[in-house]
């Protein structure tokens, strides 16, 4: 909550925030195409924001995408009443905390302190609400990034452990081959962003999640 408040508190009042337009899109497409009642909500960084197959992965449930690429949880943090908590979900799923370590340069500490911060905030607006938090997948082209990023979804994963109505989906088995290595078949030519055929793994780890 006290990050949350020097967020909002520290920039200057007529500063353009950082995915400033993106949020205004999400803006314009609930105004021209309202969101279902009571969602799924989707948020988080590129993971998200790429799963154009979500509808078709989740039949008959009431998803709602609110990705927006290269987002840190400092940003989801930032726009968390816009993007979250504005539509009264019935569940958030929540990818986020991968460009923290690679591009904010955040510890694997930090970055587990963002996730907090947002959970207590979220779980202050809406008590009741389900968080699913997916673990921050094993990407090649960030291999040199993997001790912080276990230790964030090491942190993360305990801490999920004593909330109630809170789950860690760990989709890194599923993305990792015989060798211990990630599939390469799961990821587009940047060894980043995933293919079809990793979202197909992602939707079979949250199959019985998805509420």
């Amino acid at each position: 909550m006290k990050y949350l408040l020097f967020l909002l508190l520290s920039t200057p009042l007529f500063a353009q925030q950082p995915f400033e337009n993106e949020i205004r899109a999400f803006a314009r497409q609930d105004s021209v195409s309202p969101p279902p009642a009571s969602p799924i909500v989707f948020v988080g960084s590129s993971s998200i924001r790429f799963w154009s197959s979500l509808a078709q992965d989740f039949p008959g449930k009431p998803v709602l995408n609110r990705g927006f690429g290269g987002s840190e949880l400092s940003d989801v943090i930032r726009y968390s009443d816009q993007i979250i908590t504005k539509y009264k979900p019935r569940q958030i799923i929540l990818y986020a905390g991968e460009n923290d370590v690679a591009i904010g340069k955040k510890t694997g500490k930090q970055t587990y302190d963002r996730f907090v911060t947002l959970f207590k905030y979220v779980r202050f607006k809406l008590p009741d609400v389900s968080f699913v938090f997916i673990a921050i997948k094993p990407s090649p082209s960030r291999r040199q990034y993997a001790p912080e990023i276990d230790e964030a979804n090491r942190l993360i994963e305990d801490f999920l452990k004593k909330e109630e109505n809170a789950r860690f989906v760990d989709i890194r088995p599923a993305m990792l081959g015989p060798n211990g290595q990630p599939i390469p078949a799961l990821f587009r030519s940047d060894s980043l962003h995933m293919l079809p055929a990793g979202y197909e793994r992602w939707t079979e780890a949250l199959r019985t999640v998805v509420e």
